[in-house]
């Protein structure tokens, strides 16, 4: 069977995705407006005192309680929000717990003969996100989901590549095995290492997020509605082609299925993506953005079960968020990594064949920031 990396660009047949808010800096005040500040058309605070000067004592008394309410009208809902984010920031430094998940010395990646490959400059972002049902301290765990994410350097689109755990991959001191083996053998930086090596691209941050933090973070937002391209039955829910609404515990057991699914672990990966882009869409959503008890509930789901590395602070995924604000979602690109069809390794594990050309060109997009030309 030749998949040749099929892609899953198109799970959802929208663009529209949710506005982001839009907040002015400073407001100018209306003829009216001055008007009724007796400054209007020109006049001065001065003008007024010589039209009426036995009343120029009160008038500017009146003007200046005028402008006191105006300024603690604007400044409440300022000092609230700057108090409301700051109370986030508060609360995503108190959840995220830092791990070493990047290689101690990571000097990025290198060629089946050892040599480094040689990494462009201004090129973006990638980003590992692993997902697992047993988080980063359980020894031997494999991770489920493994998912890079890529931010080009103007941060217009996001491109997100999954990697099916069954591909047979060569594993630094381990000789070849599954991609997750990679994980269970070594941890991040193992797993790191084997995907920069197979690209030919650096890494630059990781995160690990359990399972249970997926069904908190879409309880919080009120459900997701998801695609579904194929039916299944698991944990008592129906899933019906067509779109449905999902709560966290029935999106888990969407995920999480892949026996009855017609490319099992493929077709797993494809739901999986599904998920995540109705997750991120509906977070983008002004219900949530503008929400505060929402907001802050889903940003304590998402920081709760979320580890990353040592390098990556709150400031700077702060910082990128901010700058992918304005995504949409036809912005969000899904990839699933080449492979050749499916085979049986020596030990008589089934196994995804990686399309070592495909590979190839993939790694080299990624690595020159060039994903809108890649297919």
């Amino acid at each position: 069977m030749d998949n040749s990396g099929r892609r899953a660009t198109d799970l959802f047949d929208d663009d529209a995705g949710a506005e982001a808010p839009t907040y002015r800096d400073h407001v100018s005040p209306t003829r009216d407006e001055l008007d009724g500040l007796g400054l209007g058309a020109g006049r001065t605070e001065g003008d007024l005192g010589r039209q009426d000067p036995s009343g120029r004592r009160r008038e500017k008394k009146r003007n200046r309680t005028v402008l006191v309410a105006a300024l603690v009208l604007l400044l409440v809902p300022v000092l609230a929000v700057g108090g409301y984010l700051a109370y986030l920031n508060h609360l995503v430094s108190d959840n995220v717990k830092q791990e070493l998940l990047l290689p101690d010395t990571n000097n990025g990646p290198t060629d089946k003969n050892g040599a480094a490959v040689a990494q462009p400059t201004g090129t973006g972002t990638n980003y590992l996100i692993i997902g697992n049902d047993a988080g980063p301290d359980r020894v031997g765990a494999r991770s489920d989901v493994m998912v890079l994410v890529h931010v080009p350097e103007d941060h217009s689109r996001v491109t997100l590549v999954h990697f099916p755990r069954d591909l047979y991959v060569s594993i630094p001191g381990r000789g070849k095995n599954k991609l997750n083996a990679a994980y269970a053998f070594g941890g991040a930086p193992l797993l790191v290492t084997t995907m920069q090596n197979m690209l030919g691209i650096r890494v630059d941050h990781v995160a690990v997020l359990g399972f249970e933090g997926f069904k908190a973070m879409t309880d919080a937002v009120g459900g997701v509605d998801v695609r579904v391209e194929e039916p299944s039955k698991s944990n008592g829910y129906d899933f019906k082609v067509g779109t449905m609404h999902m709560t966290g515990d029935m999106g888990l057991a969407f995920v999480r299925e892949r026996h009855q699914l017609s490319q099992g672990d493929i077709s797993r990966g494809l739901r999986q993506l599904a998920f995540i882009k109705a997750l991120m869409l509906k977070t983008l959503n002004k219900d949530v953005l503008l929400n505060p008890v929402r907001l802050s509930q889903f940003v304590d789901a998402a920081t709760s079960n979320l580890t990353v590395d040592q390098k990556l602070d709150v400031g700077t995924m702060r910082s990128e968020a901010l700058a992918m604000r304005g995504l949409r979602s036809k912005d969000i690109r899904f990839i699933t990594a080449p492979f050749t069809g499916f085979g049986t390794s020596p030990d008589g594990a089934s196994i995804d064949i990686v399309d070592d050309a495909k590979m190839a060109d993939l790694g080299q997009a990624i690595r020159t920031d060039s994903l809108d030309s890649y297919s």
